[in-house]
């Protein structure tokens, strides 16, 4: 009996190293996942695939910690760059899944459809966002059309669904020929199609109403915002449809 349970306790133990080296490695995707088109935008370890808006390379102050990348606050005081963090590709139909957790009163978004070009002045002149935010902490939260998961400023989703500060929140972007749908933990937060009325009628009641270009690409890159605040992000995939 002593030796059926110091068996048991050494494979506990290895199946908890075993855990542990593969968070420590990087994510990784299954042979399902693989199979159904799934890549990894970010590899746990570097910033490879990743730069900065209108730059070559990746904001200094972004940094890999336990396989999430994350704004280091304390880096940009001591001057290393800061900015958005965007893909080097760009894409167009596609299901986007990550996690992120956000410091207390901190504030940040998940931006897509980006593009680059002399008019615009950073990745949320053209790409959409959905937002990343403390909703009880930060002062934005108390806005309509501004709470974690929403797309912020164009539509209120019908319940708060962020879990508390500290802990990790799985958000889904699903992108097909213009139509989106907004996940968070599981829930639906937003669906509309853009390039269309009901579109262009979102934008003309928001503060994009007179930005030229916002929204108005369907390709582009995808950013993850530098607003000032700690945040990370892990488990960065991407799905081509």
């Amino acid at each position: 009996m002593k030796r059926i349970i110091s068996s048991v306790l050494l494979l506990g133990v290895l199946a908890g190293c075993a855990s542990t080296q593969a968070q420590n490695g990087g994510p990784s995707l299954t042979k399902k996942e693989k199979k159904a088109g799934w890549k990894l935008l970010f590899d746990g370890k570097t910033t490879t695939g990743w730069r900065g808006f209108k730059k070559q390379e990746a904001p200094s102050a972004w940094k890999v910690q336990d396989g999430a990348l994350f704004l280091d606050t304390e880096a940009k005081k001591a001057g290393a760059s800061g900015g958005d963090i965007m893909t080097v590709e760009q894409f167009e139909n596609y299901e986007l899944e990550l996690e992120w957790k956000i410091s207390k009163a901190g504030n940040s978004g998940v931006i897509f459809s980006v593009q680059e070009g002399d008019q615009y002045g950073a990745t949320y002149s053209t790409g959409p966002e959905m937002q990343v935010i403390d909703d009880d902490g930060h002062p934005d939260g108390k806005n309509v059309k501004h709470n974690a998961g929403e797309l912020y400023d164009l539509i209120a989703a019908p319940a708060r669904y962020a879990k508390p500060v500290g802990e990790w929140n799985t958000a889904k972007i699903i992108k097909k020929d213009g139509k989106l749908t907004l996940l968070l933990n599981g829930k639906v937060t937003g669906e509309t199609t853009m390039g269309t009325p009901e579109w262009d009628k979102l934008v003309a009641n928001s503060k994009f109403k007179t930005w030229k270009g916002f929204g108005a690409f369907a390709k582009g890159h995808i950013a993850l915002q530098d607003h000032g605040d700690g945040v990370w992000y892990r488990n960065i995939k991407i799905r081509e449809l």
